[in-house]
């Protein structure tokens, strides 16, 4: 345990809701914000505000658009957020001794 450095844990990750949605995309590509709502069972006022704070430190991209008059929010990991979360999963790794 001694390789463990606690600062290699990124703050923008670790919230509960934040490490959901970058697990799920790290899997989905790109997932439209009710299916986010939905399978992290989030109102649609905390997803916003994470997704926000998400895309803010550049790990997703926030795609805006209307399909049948309707608003659809699409989200998808970037580079920068694949880099981030793979850092994230190795430092989780050093703490549990893997």
């Amino acid at each position: 345990m001694a390789a463990f450095d606690i600062d290699k844990l990124d703050d923008v990750i670790h919230g509960r809701l934040r490490l959901g949605v970058m697990a799920y995309l790290a899997d989905a590509e790109v997932a439209e914000f009710t299916e986010l709502k939905e399978v992290l069972s989030a109102t649609q006022g905390n997803l916003s505000i994470h997704l926000r704070k998400l895309e803010e430190a550049g790990y997703v991209a926030i795609d805006k658009s209307f399909m049948n008059r309707k608003p659809l929010t699409r989200v998808r990991m970037t580079a920068k957020g694949r880099k981030a979360f793979a850092s994230y999963l190795e430092a989780i790794a050093k703490l549990v001794g893997n």
